[in-house]
């Protein structure tokens, strides 16, 4: 049996809505889509720049949790509010993973939760041996 650990950030949604901010099964850690949200609030409003920085700091943060680094992310998932910032959120994403190249996903949704969000991401990474 695999075991699986269950974390939360203690943010505005997850008791609410019922989910964990990163769950670790096995080899695999899993985020679930981090904003720019801090202590209950959107920071960095209007600069998807930022936002996305936030938003991939509190992801790392999480799988920092359960024991996955930056160079253990496989897969990431942007979902952009604006094909117009593309670019902005793709460079962002860039100065953290640009070394590390995972595969990546940027998906143009009709919005977020908080009109304020201009992109959410999800991290993936594995911890399992090469081999």
């Amino acid at each position: 049996m695999t075991a699986v650990t269950r974390l939360g950030s203690g943010g505005p949604w997850e008791a609410v809505y019922g989910y964990s901010r990163v769950v670790r099964a096995g080899d695999l850690a899993i985020t679930a889509g981090c904003t720019s949200t801090v202590d209950g609030r959107v920071v960095h409003v209007g600069d998807a720049a930022a936002q996305t920085a936030q938003a991939l700091r509190i992801g790392l943060a999480a799988l920092a949790e359960v024991g996955a680094g930056p160079t253990d992310v496989v897969r990431t998932r942007m979902y952009v509010t604006d094909r117009s910032l593309a670019d902005e959120i793709g460079r962002a994403h860039n100065a953290v993973f640009g070394a590390v190249r995972p595969v990546a996903t940027m998906v143009v949704v009709a919005g977020l939760i908080d009109p304020e969000h201009l992109v959410e991401v999800e991290l993936e990474a594995y911890l399992g041996d090469v081999g």
